[in-house]
């Protein structure tokens, strides 16, 4: 038997991932009341699982326009993924100084497309895809509560999966400022600045703060903004199901114009991160004095 459906409730059940893991007393379990027990052997298989589609997705769209013929007239989505490659160049001309570097070109591509596939997750129906969920897994007895099935949709709405990313960023700036600086410059690049060696201890604190805020920053900002907006419908829709018609008539005009307005937010922050990451690896390459 379903139990009932609060507010309350409801905005949990929209926040909750379906998470996966290793308990003591049952094993590897999908059951959310385990998981206390799950500890650190927890994945959060809905954000892992769409993260992944959309990543082959995005692989697989420009693939494709990859392949068609130079001599036949070009469609609207090879013209889309033309302006995108150029539009990644120039970005990498103004921050990096060059296009030469076999890396940065498709790293900074990949996160431009990718972070704004996941993003813009967050403009389908947050009621959707839960829902559905909720119904399949019923249906088929995974749950005895369709209430107890959980699965959010917007990967960028997990910490785990935006600090995932950055940290990807923060190891390739290491091995990129250690390549190009060998290892005695890069420490002293940490000790010898900004006030020289006599300020080693001090120097040090400052920069090694700095080296771990760049991770922290561009994970946590992706992660902020885009589950911000996902609360935000998440509140309209409340407003919607659970007052009365006059409101569910103005939560349908806030959800519009809040939906307008995010796609701008979804464009913007796939766009911070690639600069963002542009930016860190040409620090990383940088040579010279601070």
């Amino acid at each position: 038997m379903a139990k009932e459906l609060t507010s309350k409730s409801y905005i949990d059940h929209h926040l909750t991932n379906l998470t996966c893991g290793k308990t003591e007393s049952v094993g590897w379990t999908c059951d959310h009341n385990y998981y206390d027990e799950m500890g650190f052997m927890a994945f959060h298989v809905d954000s892992i699982t769409i993260s992944i589609l959309l990543g082959f997705a995005f692989v697989a769209l420009f693939k494709l326009i990859k392949l068609n013929p130079a001599d036949q007239k070009p469609t609207r989505m090879q013209n889309f993924v033309e302006m995108c490659v150029e539009f990644v160049n120039e970005n990498i001309k103004s921050i990096f100084g060059s296009t030469d570097n076999k890396l940065i070109g498709p790293l900074a591509l990949t996160v431009l497309i990718w972070v704004f596939f996941m993003n813009l997750m967050d403009l389908i129906p947050v009621d959707f895809l839960p829902e559905l969920t909720k119904q399949v897994s019923y249906a088929s007895g995974i749950v005895d509560d369709p209430n107890d099935a959980y699965f959010k949709f917007v990967p960028t709405t997990d910490p785990n999966i935006t600090l995932g990313m950055a940290l990807g960023v923060f190891i390739l700036t290491i091995f990129y400022s250690i390549k190009i600086k060998g290892f005695g410059g890069f420490i002293a690049e940490l000790t010898l600045h900004p006030f020289g060696k006599f300020a080693i201890p001090f120097n040090f604190a400052l920069e090694i703060m700095q080296l771990l805020a760049k991770p922290l920053s561009l994970g946590l900002r992706l992660f902020g903004n885009l589950y911000a907006g996902e609360m935000i419908f998440i509140l309209i829709a409340l407003l919607m199901f659970f007052q009365s018609a006059v409101f569910g008539v103005l939560g349908l005009g806030l959800h519009l114009l809040w939906a307008l307005f995010h796609i701008l937010v979804v464009s913007l922050q796939a766009f911070i991160f690639m600069v963002l990451t542009i930016l860190y690896l040409s620090m990383a390459h940088e040579t010279g004095d601070h």
